[in-house]
C-alpha cells in the first residue's frame, strides 16, 4: 500500500489546506496523475500520484487543514494493471509522494464542448478555484486557451451567461406585474462568517510569531523623491516604447538603494539564530516584495539584488508581482528573502508600524508621495516628499544604527546618481 503524504512544497511550510480532490475511492490512477490540490500560505500545488493503482482510502476531506507528513490518501499499487508503456510499477510500495507539481494531461472535448468523464480538463489551480467559488463545474466549460486549456476569462464568461430559466417569459401579463411588485424580504441576519483558514490563517500565525518573538521598534523618516522621479521621466522619454527597457518603476530604485545601504549596514541583512546564539550575516541580498492579492498577503522575492541592474530588478519585480496577484508563483519565487519592503504608497498610506517578516531583522515600508512646500536654502520650493517606516529587531540592532541605515537609503534616493558609483 502506497501512502500519499503532504510534503514540504515551500520554505517554512508546516501545513496546507486540502482544496480539491481529483479522484475518489475506487478510481484507477496512473503514475504522475494529479490527485489532490493543496493551498499553503504561499502557493497552490497539485500533488501527483507516485504509483499506478487504485485509490484505496481518502483520509481527509476538502477544506481540512493537514500538517506536513500527514497521510492524505492511500493507493493499492498491487491492483495496478501491468505497467503501460512509459510507466514502471514502483519497487518500494511504501515510497513517499514525489515532490513535484505536474500539469494535467491533454483532454478531448466532446461535440457539445463538455470534456469526457475519463479526461481531466486543462486548467490552472487558480482557475479551478474561481470555478469552485462560483459553483461552476469546470468540466462544462469549453477552454479557449492553448490545447483547450480553460482560462480565468473562460470561467468568467461562463458565469455571466444567462441561465435558461431566467430567459423564460410568461405570457400572462398580470403574473409578470405581480412578480415585479412582490413583497421584498429583508434578511434578519446581523453577521456573516468567513472561513479562517488557508493563507489567511497562515498569515495570522506568522504575524503572531513575529510579534511574539521580535521586539519591534519602528523608525520614521521623510525622503525627497523629486530627483528619482525626474530621472524616471527622463529615462522613459529617451525610450518611449520601452524597447531598451528604460521605462523602470521608482520602486526598482528603492530596492537598489536598500541593497547598497545593506552593504554598508549588513546587520540588517541578517537572521538571528537563538539556538546557536549567533547572528548570521547573509552573503546575498534577496529582497522580498510584500504584495497584496485576493488570497491575502504574499511576498515574492527578488534574488541576488547585489548582482542585478535597476533595469533587471524592475522587470523581475513587475513579473513576480503580476504572478503573485494571480496566484501563479512557484516555490523558488517565494523563498530565501533576507530583507522585505512594502510599497504601500499607491494605496494612499502615509505611515505605518509594519511587522517584520520573521526570521528577518528589518522591513521598510514606502508610503505615498505628495507635493509639499519645503525650505531649501532660504527659499520655499515644491518638492515630492515621501514618508518611510522602518521596523527592526531591537535584539539585533540599535536605534542609532537604524537611523544611520535609513539616512543612507535616503541619501541614495534623493541623489540617485550616487547609485551609479555603487553598481557592479
Amino acid at each position: 500500500m502506497v501512502e500519499v503524504k503532504l510534503h514540504d512544497i515551500g520554505e517554512g511550510m508546516h501545513e496546507g489546506e486540502v482544496i480539491h480532490f481529483f479522484v475518489k475511492a475506487g478510481d484507477s490512477v496512473k503514475v504522475d496523475q494529479p490527485l489532490v490540490e493543496v493551498q499553503t500560505d504561499k502557493v497552490t500545488a497539485e500533488l501527483p500520484s507516485p504509483a499506478a493503482g487504485t485509490i484505496k482510502d481518502i483520509k481527509v476531506k476538502e477544506g481540512d487543514v493537514v500538517t506536513v507528513g500527514s497521510v492524505i490518501l492511500t493507493i493499492d499499487a498491487a491492483s495496478a494493471p501491468s505497467a503501460q508503456k512509459g510507466e514502471e510499477a514502483p519497487e518500494n510500495k511504501d515510497q513517499p509522494v514525489v515532490e513535484k507539481i505536474v500539469k494535467a494531461p491533454s483532454h478531448t472535448a466532446s461535440s457539445g464542448g463538455i470534456a469526457t468523464l475519463n479526461k481531466r480538463v486543462l486548467a490552472a489551480p487558480y482557475t479551478r478555484k474561481i470555478a469552485r467559488d462560483n459553483g461552476v463545474d469546470i468540466e462544462q466549460i469549453l477552454g479557449t486557451g492553448p490545447g483547450g486549456r480553460v482560462t480565468d476569462q473562460d470561467v468568467y464568461n461562463f458565469i455571466e451567461q444567462p441561465s435558461e430559466s431566467v430567459t423564460e417569459v410568461t405570457s400572462d401579463r398580470s403574473v409578470q406585474e405581480k412578480a415585479t411588485t412582490s413583497t421584498q424580504v429583508y434578511s434578519t441576519s446581523e453577521s456573516e462568517e468567513i472561513p479562517f483558514k488557508g493563507r489567511r490563517k497562515q498569515i495570522a500565525k506568522k504575524m503572531v510569531q513575529s510579534l511574539a518573538t521580535i521586539p519591534h521598534v519602528t523608525h520614521f523618516e521623510e525622503i525627497d523623491v523629486t530627483a528619482v522621479m525626474d530621472l524616471k521621466k527622463q529615462l522613459k522619454a529617451m525610450d518611449p516604447e520601452n524597447k531598451r527597457g528604460m521605462n523602470v518603476s521608482v520602486a526598482a530604485f528603492f530596492v537598489k538603494a536598500i541593497q547598497i545601504a545593506l552593504k554598508d549596514f549588513p546587520i540588517f541583512n541578517a537572521k538571528l539564530d537563538e539556538e546557536k546564539e549567533v547572528i548570521r550575516l547573509e552573503k546575498n541580498v534577496n529582497i522580498g516584495i510584500a504584495t497584496d492579492s485576493d488570497e491575502g498577503l504574499i511576498v515574492p522575492v527578488i534574488q541576488n539584488v547585489e548582482q542585478r541592474t535597476i533595469r533587471d530588478i524592475a522587470v523581475d519585480m513587475k513579473d513576480k508581482i503580476t504572478r503573485a496577484k494571480t496566484n501563479k508563483l512557484k516555490g523558488p519565487d517565494l523563498t530565501g528573502s533576507t530583507f522585505t519592503i512594502s510599497n504601500v504608497g499607491p494605496l494612499g498610506s502615509i505611515a505605518a508600524t509594519p511587522i517584520i517578516n520573521h526570521p528577518e531583522v528589518a522591513l521598510m515600508a514606502f508610503h505615498k508621495t505628495k507635493k509639499t512646500p519645503v525650505v531649501l536654502g532660504d527659499e520655499i520650493v515644491i518638492r515630492s516628499m515621501m514618508n518611510v517606516s522602518m521596523s527592526f529587531d531591537h535584539r539585533v540592532a540599535d536605534g542609532a544604527t537604524a537611523v544611520m541605515f535609513t539616512n543612507r537609503v535616503k541619501e541614495l534616493i534623493e541623489k540617485p546618481y550616487f547609485m551609479t558609483l555603487e553598481l557592479i
